[in-house]
């Protein structure tokens, strides 16, 4: 009956990713079947850490995260929680080796959520290591598989392809991480006079990130190099789209993809992966 608990853990997870992003579940489904649920429960973990610092504005949130931070090692210590999300986690945790390092810079960010509205360069750069790009490193911990060398070759790529994601994020989300929660993460910037200057120096600097994961994105083990590539294409589009509208809308607006034009880039990318044009 464990495996049962198991797996009705791990499907919790799998829900959590399916509700919170079509981007990465899509991404995720095209991966190869023995890294969709380690994958699926590190989004989870990352997933619920992230919400108690961003919408449970009615409860105490400082108290919930330390509880979270402590739960997530004892299950890891224990190899068992009745959260089925850290449950999932420490499976994923204890079978792959991610480090103790990476999983406190990621609390560590969402942390600085509770206490920091705005950021100098230093601050931001250690709050996008801590919530994105130690994301990609444990993923990438789950696709090389225990290979120290492959991974090692990999590991700035994958930084630089989390940090790539996350800037993409602070810019579609602009409005709402301003207006609703009073932050803005770009050191430097003013919301109330975001510049088409600003937006050119941001876009610009996102730009190189993805240019840098490109290179490791086609290094990647054949099972997990079209799923990763389907998300950098996703987010590659939306940064495409926002640098195509001035900046008064993106400060002003939400941009998207669409869900018909998400389809389109599936099956041109999948083009591209049968014909290995990535």
């Amino acid at each position: 009956m464990m495996n049962l608990y198991r797996q009705v853990c791990m499907e919790s997870s799998k829900l959590i990713t399916q509700r919170y992003s079509t981007s990465f579940s899509m991404g995720i489904r095209v991966f190869d079947k023995r890294f969709r649920d380690p994958i699926y429960a590190i989004y989870g973990f990352v997933r619920f850490a992230d919400e108690i610092v961003d919408t449970f504005h009615d409860y105490p949130k400082a108290k919930l995260l330390t509880r979270f931070w402590e739960d997530t090692y004892r299950a890891i210590e224990e190899g068992i929680s009745l959260n089925p999300v850290l449950q999932s986690f420490q499976e994923v945790v204890n079978t792959y080796g991610i480090e103790r390092e990476l999983i406190d810079a990621f609390l560590k960010s969402m942390e600085m959520d509770l206490h920091e509205d705005t950021h100098n360069q230093a601050s931001y750069e250690e709050y996008i290591y801590g919530s994105a790009e130690v994301v990609g490193l444990m993923c990438l911990r789950v696709f090389c598989e225990g290979n120290k060398e492959q991974f090692d070759e990999l590991k700035a790529s994958a930084c630089s392809l989390g940090a790539a994601f996350q800037k993409v994020n602070f810019l579609r989300d602009l409005k709402s991480d301003f207006d609703d929660r009073g932050r803005v993460y770009f050191p430097g910037v003013d919301f109330t006079n975001f510049t088409t200057e600003d937006k050119i120096m941001i876009e610009a600097d996102i730009r190189k990130d993805f240019d840098h994961a490109y290179e490791g994105i086609v290094r990647l083990p054949k099972g997990a190099r079209f799923g990763v590539y389907l998300a950098y294409v996703y987010y590659l589009n939306l940064l495409q789209k926002i640098k195509a509208s001035p900046a008064d809308r993106v400060a002003e607006q939400r941009i998207r993809v669409n869900d018909g034009r998400k389809m389109v880039l599936l099956f041109s990318s999948a083009l591209r992966n049968s014909l290995n044009m990535l």
